[in-house]
């Protein structure tokens, strides 16, 4: 390992890497009937605007290529040359920009005591002015600031929240980018324009139009990260039968050591086994009509399966009551073998494990009569809004946010991330820069512009090549595998008020099956309850809007 972390920023980079940004996003716009300020958003009977054209951007030649179909880049190191991706300031140094971003770090500097804030702010030309608000306040502000007549003039909506009337604000209260993103349009904005399209898709149309812009993630969703060595020597081998994989655990659990790990905001994994078994992303599109993954034969197979495990031992036995972030630890030092995490926490988990196995993340086993599938991510952290002003005050804006989504291996991209050589990084012998103590203070953390608007994510963990290499190797296989969620980027009046408690319902309804406190024969009566609460009307509402969008 080329530095150290403090424990606190290392639990920090944990919240920021791996569940907080992986979290399946739930920022479902509202309010398709009309009611209410801002009237319909729903996608119905509008025409489309045609996504922005995509063009990768030009950053560093990575030293492990993408793929057309979601594989990430990879580097196995930083390169040793960086690119100029922004041939002008995009403000002049005199204007002012107020902001609005969530952040999971702690409450920095003011900008002229910030050499980290003050040097993006002489790159960009422009005074940013944020206003950063805690993960634990974000929901209260929010509604707060839906409510008022004053508002920034640029707000990222991101975190994995439901805000209700939230398409309502944006179509009444903010810009329409249409005419500056769509199609061709983007390539004013070349950074914007590297935003593949399946961002742009997850972030999703209101009333049929292009109202933000989307910060990008990667397509792998819950990832399922093991021991390597201790697996491999048990017999693991990727696409293996069901039945073997549960043989394996079975084999591997033992003398304080639990091959499966859950925790109180995992539910045994069971989003990424369903897929695994062949059921929907949640929701998708069949003969017409949107089927939830509940109603399905391949869920209540799942449900047997996770029951089955969880009665041969091979869970770790706190799974309904140990937190992701100690579960963590407990992968870490080996107490546990495997556990499913959001994929972007792999770098946080290379650091925490010290070598002391090779991290990989797992290949799907095959279920009796399933055709494995992968679970795909809605592609984004969230998105950035922009509130109603002039076009050149738009465009002014626009740069900002193309300055900010300079691709990885270019010099806006190291100072939006690392900062200042000397100041906030010095460079390890194999060019990692890793951050010293201003560094983790002054950082993209606590001043977050990467909420704003970032480049895609790439492959890359400072000082672990190898976990590079076994992740971009596993995302070739899993990848093809990939399905979406039907719903990422639809509107659904219900889901916008329910969500949160139709998920709590589900999430509770599976654990009550896979702890044995309820059968598998009663899953029908249990799901009977979420259709009831609200289920089937959201299913209905989102076969409407499935049909206008597509």
């Amino acid at each position: 390992m080329s530095a150290n972390l403090s424990r606190r920023t290392l639990l920090r980079s944990i919240a920021i890497g791996g569940a907080a940004l992986a979290a399946p996003s739930v920022l479902t716009a509202c309010s398709s009937d009309g009611s209410g300020g801002g009237g319909s958003v729903s996608n119905a009977g509008k025409k489309a605007a045609a996504w922005p054209t995509y063009t990768p951007a030009k950053g560093a030649t990575p030293d492990l290529a993408p793929t057309a179909e979601g594989v990430q880049a990879g580097y196995t190191k930083y390169p040793a040359e960086l690119v100029k991706a922004i041939a002008e300031k995009p403000g002049t140094g005199k204007e002012k920009i107020k902001v609005l971003t969530i952040t999971y770090g702690t409450p920095p500097k003011p900008a002229a005591q910030n050499k980290y804030w003050a040097a993006v702010n002489k790159a960009l030309g422009v005074d940013v002015e944020f206003t950063i608000v805690p993960d634990a306040d974000f929901r209260a502000k929010m509604a707060t600031l839906f409510a008022g007549d004053d508002i920034p003039d640029i707000i990222n909506i991101g975190g994995g929240y439901v805000l209700p009337r939230e398409a309502q604000f944006v179509k009444t209260r903010c810009a329409d980018l249409t005419e500056y993103l769509s199609g061709d349009a983007v390539k004013d904005y070349p950074n914007l324009a590297g935003i593949p399209t399946y961002a742009w898709e997850g972030m999703g149309r209101i009333s049929g139009r292009i109202y933000g812009v989307p910060v990008e993630r990667p397509k792998p969703q819950d990832t399922m990260f093991f021991n390597n060595g201790v697996f491999t020597k048990a017999g693991y081998k990727p696409g293996m039968s069901a039945d073997d994989f549960a043989a394996l655990a079975k084999d591997t659990t033992g003398a304080k050591k639990w091959a499966l790990g859950s925790s109180t905001t995992a539910y045994f994994g069971y989003k990424t086994h369903a897929n695994w078994f062949g059921a929907p992303n949640e929701f998708a599109l069949q003969d017409g009509k949107m089927v939830h993954w509940g109603a399905t034969d391949e869920f209540k197979a799942m449900l047997e399966y996770l029951s089955k495990l969880r009665k041969d031992g091979s869970y770790y036995p706190e799974a309904t009551s140990v937190s992701q972030v100690d579960l963590k630890t407990q992968f870490w030092n080996g107490s546990v073998l495997s556990m499913t995490d959001g994929f972007l926490a792999y770098p946080a988990a290379a650091q925490g494990i010290k070598n002391s196995f090779d991290l990989d993340a797992l290949v799907p086993y095959t279920a009796p009569g399933a055709t494995p599938k992968y679970q795909q991510s809605r592609g984004i952290f969230g998105y950035t809004v922009i509130k109603k002003a002039s076009k050149d005050r738009i465009k002014l804006i626009l740069r900002v946010l193309d300055f900010l989504a300079a691709p990885f291996g270019s010099e806006e991209y190291e100072l939006t991330h690392f900062g200042l050589e000397g100041t906030h990084f010095e460079r390890d012998k194999d060019n990692n820069p890793i951050a010293n103590k201003l560094g983790l203070v002054e950082s993209k953390t606590n001043v977050p512009f990467m909420y704003l608007s970032d480049a895609p994510q790439v492959l890359y963990a400072p000082g672990f090549g190898d976990v590079v290499k076994r992740l971009h190797a596993w995302q070739q296989k899993v990848v093809p595998m990939m399905q979406p969620n039907a719903r990422w980027g639809l509107q659904s009046d219900t889901y916008n008020k329910q969500g949160a408690a139709l998920q709590q319902l589900m999430d509770d309804s599976v654990t009550a099956v896979v702890t044995g406190r309820k059968k598998v024969s009663d899953w029908d009566a249990l799901y009977g309850k979420w259709e009831a609460q609200g289920g089937k009307k959201v299913i209905g509402e989102f076969t409407t809007e499935y049909a206008a969008a597509h």
